[in-house]
């Protein structure tokens, strides 16, 4: 009896301790993670943070868009008693909608932003109100303003980036988030920080050059004044390069303020035309089908035709502008006296085949590429059914549509040499989509009977003594599904262009001017290419270059 209850208490004692030990196994090896995380977070907080979103420079230095610490209001309705009052305050000193105020006050919860970028003058009239807080944290800030706004976009209430180069490269100005811990101690006060700072995002260097783009700015208000313009643009090039140096657009708007045009749905502002409007180019492009024709040795420059004033086909009439008859021409009068039938003769002896394969390598249907958000472009499928009518109007720059950036592109390459070269905004590598569009040889006749044009031709204004200036000008009428009219065919509303570039014959910049809808003069001579040449004297002294001749 006596070793039966040794025995019992023995077992007893055995199955108690193995319990414990399977149980002390089970906590302290399968279970150590879960046991030692729970213990951290009764004296850790995780906190998720951001690291500071990368600068936008100028190629001069000059800061485009950084990073200021403001002000931004938030409430806890539940500590607010009188909310039909403070509603009303809110509403008036913020100058918000009443009826959104309201329903943010009436929320049962403790936090409810209110707004960001929070005034001196409101912090003050609203700093004592029970139930409403102010925290501050980083914002975006473009200390430019309106200047280069559709080059840089903006920074969203989300903090993500929108339009242009914020977004474009959102992800590379993009702090990387990391989450940090705060230590507690037995006492339960806080400690250091237990983790690495949050990492920057990198910093952005652009081609643009401040002072060219403000000039091109500059001078879109002018015309805005002037010429009761609708809309305008202005891009400046290396074409040697691709760098973009100006790209203006006008209307601008202040990305500091985005929200205010979000609020009132004017969204079509925060588009750049030059990449992303799509409009007919009229008489610019003239020289494309022309180089074309060179190239393959259908024409010379020496070449004749005969113009009646008109050419007729498949039943329909193309006039020359202003019903000119210029009779026997050369293919260089073609360009200087911009002969809308001079250009569908050339584009019928290039061939409907090969002009589209010339509109092909000079980047017509395709995008550029260029580093900036939301580029578009157009396959222009009408005009691959070969319809003679189609392609004919499109030899001078109708029926065709392209966007300011494509143009630009195709003639560097004749001011180049004949190479394609992408059109870039960052600094970085040159980038040669297409090494041989057009022979040297051709890129070097086409440039001296683009100097013909400002020479002896429509482009005369454009002359700047002592230097060769090649260049092209193009008065195109805007059809009337562009206006937003349901209806077949042309306005009496046109688009003014020039696009030159100089010293022609080494050339070094390259300067496209848009207007649209100018008011009070009948042809691109008088306004956009007086802006062409305000805007290379400008530059010409700026860059001290030399003169061409005496």
């Amino acid at each position: 009896m006596k070793n039966l209850r040794f025995k019992i208490i023995f077992f007893l004692i055995l199955f108690f301790s193995l319990t414990l030990v399977f149980r002390l196994y089970f906590l302290q090896v399968k279970k150590s993670q879960y046991y030692q995380a729970l213990a951290q977070g009764q004296h850790k907080i995780l906190k998720r943070e951001t690291g500071e979103r990368g600068k936008i420079y100028f190629r001069g230095g000059e800061i485009l868009a950084t990073n200021k610490k403001e002000k931004f209001l938030y409430i806890c309705p539940k500590e607010i008693k009188e909310k039909e009052k403070i509603a009303k305050l809110l509403s008036e000193v913020l100058n918000l909608p009443l009826k959104e105020m309201k329903k943010k006050v009436f929320e049962e919860n403790c936090f409810q932003l209110i707004k960001n970028r929070v005034s001196e003058k409101e912090f003050l009239a609203l700093k004592d109100l029970k139930g409403v807080y102010f925290g501050q944290k980083d914002f975006r800030f473009y200390p430019q303003k309106e200047i280069a706004c559709h080059i840089v976009g903006f920074v969203n209430a989300q903090g993500k980036g929108q339009y242009g180069i914020e977004g474009y490269y959102d992800n590379i100005l993009r702090g990387k988030e990391v989450l940090k811990e705060k230590l507690l101690t037995p006492w339960k006060y806080l400690a250091v920080f237990a983790q690495k700072e949050s990492k920057k995002g990198k910093d952005i260097f652009l081609t643009i050059d401040y002072n060219i783009q403000f000039q091109a700015e500059k001078l879109l208000r002018e015309a805005k004044e002037k010429l009761k313009i609708t809309e305008g643009q202005i891009i400046v090039s290396d074409p040697n390069t691709g760098e973009i140096l100006a790209m203006a657009s006008f209307p601008s708007f202040d990305p500091n303020r985005f929200f205010e045009y979000a609020q009132e749905e004017k969204w079509e502002i925060f588009k750049n035309p030059n990449i992303q409007e799509l409009y007919e180019p009229g008489s610019v492009l003239k020289p494309i089908v022309m180089a074309g024709a060179l190239n393959e040795g259908k024409i010379t420059s020496q070449m004749t035709f005969f113009d009646k004033g008109f050419v007729k086909i498949e039943g329909k009439i193309i006039r020359n502008w202003q019903n000119k008859i210029w009779g026997e021409s050369s293919m260089s009068k073609i360009l200087e006296k911009s002969i809308n039938t001079g250009a569908v003769f050339v584009e019928q002896k290039l061939g409907e085949r090969l002009f589209l394969e010339y509109l092909k390598r000079f980047g017509f249907f395709e995008k550029t590429g260029i580093d900036l958000e939301g580029e578009v472009f157009s396959e222009n499928e009408q005009l691959m059914t070969l319809k003679k009518i189609n392609l004919a109007t499109a030899s001078f720059g109708q029926g065709i549509v392209i966007t300011p950036i494509q143009l630009v592109r195709a003639y560097g390459a004749i001011a180049n040499g004949g190479k394609l070269i992408k059109p870039r905004i960052t600094k970085g590598e040159i980038e040669i989509q297409n090494p041989r569009v057009i022979s040297e040889t051709v890129a070097k006749e086409l440039t001296k009977m683009l100097v013909n044009v400002v020479e002896k031709g429509y482009g005369k204004r454009a002359k700047i003594p002592g230097y060769f200036i090649a260049g092209k000008t193009g008065t195109a009428q805007i059809p009337w599904p562009a206006l937003g009219i349901k209806k077949a065919g042309y306005s009496d509303k046109t688009i003014h262009s020039f696009l030159g570039f100089f010293p022609a014959y080494d050339p070094k910049f390259l300067i496209y001017v848009k207007l649209n809808e100018p008011k009070g003069v009948i042809g691109s001579g008088l306004s956009a290419t007086l802006i062409f040449k305000k805007l290379a004297k400008y530059i010409i002294a700026y860059k001290e270059i030399p003169p061409d001749y005496e």
